[in-house]
This record gives structure tokens, C-alpha cells and sequence, in this order.
């Protein structure tokens, strides 16, 4: 069950069975996509070709890709217009549960486990096929409700353990910044998948199927995360885009 739900969650049960159909609404587009959270800031210049090869990543369907903008580079002279504190504070939990002792841009740390230096494509494409040939142990679904809400729903085998964090995120699928100080003055930078809401919904007993409705208003993607916390390794992810 959903513990600690925050209030723009609405009915931690619903009467849907799992597995069951919402009418007039479409299911998320892999069974067991990879995710893949870049760390990146306007401020670092490393970070443009890292942004590049993160837009191809965007573009995959077995890969849910997800730019995170870091604040702590602000300083530097340019304040990334997408960057938030709570991105940075996550980058930095990673690192704390890894054992390392400072972070970097551009990172991209695969499914909560796995990180590497941005710049690093075939690393990161290893990393990828490695998590995504893996086999699921929880099966997750997330459909769109009505034009507010999305439906969730889980079932995990009987060898998943608790604790799991379900949460939700929302990007933006793409824009351009013209920055006009710091490392990279002068430069118009195209970004993807820019991610501008994450929130936690709850705890979640895998021992029970997971059966909710969350607050999804408007028309950006959506993506549900099953976490262990920490954070820790990305059990399950859906996405609606």
C-alpha cells in the first residue's frame, strides 16, 4: 500500500482491478524502459556535448531520459534558468549512498545504480543494454485517467522487498537558452527532456498491488519512478509522453 501520500494524490485505492483497461486512455510505450537521469548545467562548459548525445537518448523509446539542471555552478556567472536546488540535493544523496565524495557535471546516472561521465557514450550505451536486458520484477503501468489525473498501477513477484519510493515526474520536451554570460556566453544551447517537477508520492509495500490516482494536469509527459530509497536502484518506470 501507499503510505505518506502527499494531498494532490487522490484515492491511494481505487475499485479498478490491476491489470484492468482505462477507458479512452493509452498505456505507457515500453514494458521496461531504462532510465537514464543526466545531471547538467548551463554554467559547466562540458556539459553542450553531453546535452547533444542526451538528445538522442530522448528520442529512444526503451529509455526514459531525464535532464536534471543542477544549481550549484550558478556562481560561475550565468544562473541556469532551469536549475533547481532539489536536483542538486539528489545528485549529491546518489553520491552519498555510493561511497563518493564529491559530484560533477555532466553525470548521468543509470537506473538509480550505475554512473558514468557524460561525455562517455558507449559506456553509457553498455550501461544501457546491461539494465534493460535484465528481467522485471515489477510490472508497472501508468494511463492517463481524465485531462488532470493518471492512473498507476503495480504488481511486484514475490521476491521484490520493501521499502520502494513511488514518484512522479514531469519535463519538458525541449527548449533553447541563449546564454549570455559565464563559461558559455555567447552560445544558444538546445536541451532535452528538461525535467521541472519531481515529486514523491508515497511508500509502497510490493507485497500488495499498488492501485492509485495521481494529479497529472496538462499536457507534458509524465513518468512514475519505483525506487528504492537512498536513492537507491530504479525497480520500475512508466512514461506517457
Amino acid at each position: 500500500m501507499i503510505t505518506n501520500l502527499t494531498g494532490w494524490v487522490r484515492g491511494a485505492v481505487v475499485a479498478l482491478a490491476f491489470g484492468t483497461g482505462v477507458a479512452g486512455t493509452a498505456a505507457a510505450q515500453s514494458s521496461n524502459p531504462v532510465v537514464v537521469e543526466l545531471y547538467t548545467s548551463q554554467g559547466c562548459s562540458s556539459c553542450p556535448p553531453a546535452d547533444a548525445f542526451f538528445a538522442t537518448l530522448a528520442e529512444r523509446d526503451d529509455v526514459i531520459a531525464l535532464a536534471l539542471h543542477v544549481d550549484y555552478w550558478d556562481y560561475i556567472g550565468w544562473k541556469d534558468v532551469f536549475g533547481n536546488a532539489q536536483f542538486s540535493k539528489r545528485q549529491k544523496s546518489y553520491a552519498r549512498h555510493a561511497g563518493r565524495r564529491s559530484v560533477y557535471t555532466p553525470q548521468m546516472i543509470v537506473q538509480g545504480q550505475d554512473d558514468v561521465v557524460g561525455t562517455h557514450p558507449m559506456d553509457l550505451t553498455e550501461l544501457v543494454m546491461r539494465h534493460r536486458d535484465r528481467p522485471a520484477g515489477i510490472a508497472l503501468t501508468l494511463t492517463r485517467a481524465n485531462a488532470e489525473e493518471v492512473a498507476i498501477r503495480a504488481q511486484a513477484n514475490p521476491n521484490v522487498k520493501p521499502p520502494l519510493v513511488v514518484q512522479l515526474v514531469r519535463y519538458r520536451p525541449s527548449a533553447n537558452v541563449e546564454v549570455l554570460r559565464g563559461e558559455n556566453a555567447g552560445r544558444t544551447l538546445a536541451y532535452s527532456n528538461i525535467v521541472t517537477e519531481w515529486k514523491v508520492l508515497g511508500e509502497w509495500n510490493p507485497a500488495e498491488p499498488l492501485d492509485l490516482m495521481a494529479a497529472a494536469p496538462g499536457d507534458t509527459p509524465v513518468v512514475v519512478l519505483v525506487q528504492r530509497p537512498g536513492p537507491g536502484a530504479i525497480e520500475a518506470a512508466a512514461r506517457l509522453r
